[in-house]
């Protein structure tokens, strides 16, 4: 066993099966953790068929928190509790990316290689090939070198070392901030670890294909902004 894999899931049904047959197809041997963040019924039978047909452990939020969705936060601290259970790391990869086969196997390697790395993402690209949202800040990098960076990484597709979650534990995380990703990349640095960004490991990401209310952004702003701060829908 390589690593625990993880995918948080709120409808989005069609990326969501690509996912999980991209991560089911992956070079290496992982534990595949689906969590089913309080979606329609339609996805949840979806998901417990394709459980049974792919073998990953699915679990329904519904049956762990009576919180209403989003339950990102009760996601990590179950992912983490079983990656040190396992002595693996946690590698998160979200509901709107695709891997490639040997995405996740190119992580846990590049940090066995570097036991200082708290996190490690793989760069999203859109279906172009080109650098997408959230890692435009990385566009005008050079090299296709591993990047150290102090900048956030996204959980898009996210490598947490086992060390580093030796050190922090994801019940102090706060309630009221809206990006735990920032958040613990900031925490990873704070603690005196590097992360990195690879630039030569390409996902492909639908920047909120995991989310579609966030396609509200583009429609109508401003039921998308009191969505977002009145509503505390955007809590990841």
């Amino acid at each position: 066993m390589q690593a625990i894999v993880v995918t948080p899931v709120k409808d989005a049904l069609e990326a969501t099966l690509e996912t999980v047959q991209a991560i089911s197809d992956a070079k290496g041997v992982y534990d595949y953790w689906v969590f089913n963040d309080y979606s329609t019924d339609q996805t949840k039978a979806a998901l417990e068929t394709a459980s049974k047909a792919k073998g990953f452990k699915l679990v329904h939020l519904e049956d762990v928190t009576s919180n209403p969705s989003p339950n990102y936060k009760t996601v990590l601290q179950l992912s983490q509790k079983s990656a040190l259970e396992a002595g693996l790391p946690l590698i998160v990869v979200e509901s709107d990316v695709k891997i490639n086969p040997d995405t996740l196997e190119s992580l846990v390697n590049f940090s066995n290689e570097n036991p200082n790395v708290g996190l490690v993402g793989a760069i999203t690209q859109d279906a172009e090939g080109k650098v997408n949202f959230p890692y435009l800040k990385f566009k005008q990098l050079k090299s296709k070198d591993p990047a150290k960076t102090t900048r956030s990484l996204s959980f898009c597709c996210t490598l947490i070392s086992k060390n580093f979650l030796e050190k922090y534990d994801f019940t102090d995380l706060d309630n009221s901030k809206d990006w735990y990703d920032t958040h613990i990349s900031q925490k990873s640095i704070s603690l005196g670890f590097d992360n990195y960004i690879l630039p030569d490991l390409p996902v492909w990401h639908r920047p909120h294909g995991s989310r579609p209310w966030k396609q509200l952004k583009y429609k109508n702003p401003i039921l998308y902004y009191f969505r977002k701060w009145f509503l505390g829908k955007d809590k990841i």
